[in-house]
């Protein structure tokens, strides 16, 4: 009998890893998927309300088509740059913090053991565990452990500013073009109706998407791109008409 507990024990604990090793985390896409994310709703935004605005405001095609072509260019070198110049930013500034790391690493590495096995002292570990889990990792890699464990910065948290810029200028590309296509081929009289349409369809489906990639409710999130969406749209038609009525 007590054979087959133990069995029976051992059974369920081997299940139990078994089921946690089968798990998949969201947060190692974080870096793209938000720049990627930023980039689409910004491109089709962005490009949608601007050939609404146009669209409202004259009724050539080519003016439409060429205001949409050149927020597309203009968009996508912009988010490029934009994302290249922060996450950069970024990246210098992690690794200034690293060289300081290093320098007090080599200067006081007592004081820095030390420091270290507070910061696992506070999160609940018993201190004598503490100082030898704190030895241990710094042996292993001292100034891993405390980039890690004192500055939160980790390789999946890395900025990578070249991955940022080449997601977002695709991403802007792609959600720029649905608009775009839209108000080229719709009839004049629906250009603005059709480009909204296909706009907000489109944001729905972007919203349902990022957010089942990132783990997270699609209904909340593409209800809230769509909300803001249809502000931004709904203010440049306004202009157009504006300057239209004025202007023509």
């Amino acid at each position: 009998m007590r054979t087959r507990k133990l069995v029976a024990a051992t059974t369920v604990s081997i299940v139990a890893v078994s089921r946690h090793v089968m798990e998949e985390h969201k947060s190692h896409r974080a870096g793209w998927l938000r720049a990627a994310v930023l980039g689409a709703n910004d491109g089709i935004v962005s490009t949608a309300s601007l050939v609404i605005g146009v669209a409202a405001a004259t009724t050539s095609r080519t003016a439409v088509i060429t205001a949409g072509v050149a927020g597309l260019v203009g968009g996508a070198m912009s988010m490029a740059a934009g994302e290249y110049v922060s996450v950069s930013s970024q990246r210098d500034a992690e690794e200034a913090d690293r060289e300081i790391e290093a320098e007090a690493l080599a200067k006081n590495r007592n004081a820095e053991l030390r420091e270290l096995a507070k910061i696992y002292e506070l999160r609940g570990v018993e201190p004598g565990l503490a100082r030898l889990v704190a030895e241990q990792l710094m042996a292993h890699d001292e100034l891993g452990a405390h980039m890690r464990d004192e500055l939160g910065i980790t390789e999946i948290a890395t900025a990578r500013p070249y991955q940022a810029a080449g997601t977002s200028a695709v991403s802007f590309t792609a959600g720029a073009l649905l608009p775009l296509l839209a108000v080229t081929f719709a009839p004049a009289s629906a250009r603005v109706i059709v480009t909204a349409v296909v706009a907000l369809a489109t944001l729905v489906g972007l919203g349902a998407l990022s957010a089942v990639a990132g783990g997270a409710r699609w209904t909340r999130a593409a209800a809230r791109v769509v909300a803001w969406s249809s502000v931004a749209m709904a203010l440049t038609w306004g202009i157009g008409r504006i300057v239209n009525a004025r202007v023509g």
